[in-house]
C-alpha cells in the first residue's frame, strides 16, 4: 500500500497534498475539473498573484513579473509515493513508456524516467530505491492524467457488454407480475 512521506520535494506539492478538498477519484479518472490547469477552486487568481508580487517587488516591471507567475504557473504537482516492495515496477493502472535512465548522486540505485503512453497525457514518473532502504520504492508523479485509467476500463469492458446482451434481451422477456 502506497504511504505518502512526510516531506515533498517541491514547496507547492505539500500544500497540493495538504487540501482536504482534494478530489482523489477525479485525479484517478482523469476528470475535466483539473484539464483548465487550475487544481482546486481554492487557488488564487491571476490577478491575486500579480498584486502580491507588485507589492512584493516594487522596482521591478509588471512584464517581468508575469512572466516569472506563468513559469510557476505551468509546473505540474509532485507526488512521491514511499512503497515497500521486492520490484521497482509497480503497476498503477496506467501504461508508461521508458525514456531516461540514469544514475543518481549518493545512491547506488539508478532513477528512472516513465511517460504516460496516452497521446494526449503529459505525465511523467521517475521511480528510485532509496538509498537507505533498498527494499522501498519511491515512485515520484509529475503531472495529473487526463484520461480514465486503461487497467480499469479493460476490467470493466467485459461487464459492459454482459450489459449490453442482457439488456437486448429486456423487450422480449415479460415480467410475471407487473407492479
Amino acid at each position: 500500500m502506497p504511504v505518502m512521506p512526510n516531506n515533498i520535494t517541491q514547496e507547492y506539492s505539500s500544500e497540493f497534498v495538504a487540501n482536504s478538498e482534494l478530489d482523489w477519484i477525479s485525479l484517478l479518472y482523469g476528470s475535466t475539473k483539473y484539464d483548465d490547469g487550475n487544481l482546486a477552486s481554492s487557488s488564487p487568481s491571476q490577478a491575486q498573484i500579480e498584486s502580491e508580487l507588485a507589492e512584493a517587488n516594487p522596482g521591478k516591471s509588471k512584464a517581468k513579473l508575469v512572466a516569472r507567475t506563468n513559469k510557476k504557473a505551468n509546473i505540474p504537482p509532485r507526488i512521491e509515493f514511499h512503497t515497500k516492495s521486492a520490484t521497482d515496477i509497480l503497476d498503477d493502472g496506467y501504461r508508461w513508456r521508458k525514456y531516461g535512465h540514469k544514475s543518481v548522486k549518493n545512491n547506488i540505485h539508478p532513477r528512472s524516467y516513465y511517460r504516460c503512453c496516452h497521446h494526449t497525457c503529459n505525465v511523467k514518473k521517475q521511480i528510485q530505491r532509496l538509498s537507505k532502504d533498498s527494499s522501498i520504492v519511491v515512485t515520484t508523479y509529475e503531472g495529473i492524467h487526463n484520461h480514465p485509467c486503461e487497467k480499469l476500463m479493460e476490467s470493466l469492458i467485459p461487464f459492459l457488454k454482459q450489459l449490453q446482451f442482457l439488456s437486448s434481451f429486456q423487450n422480449i422477456i415479460q415480467p410475471l407480475h407487473p407492479c
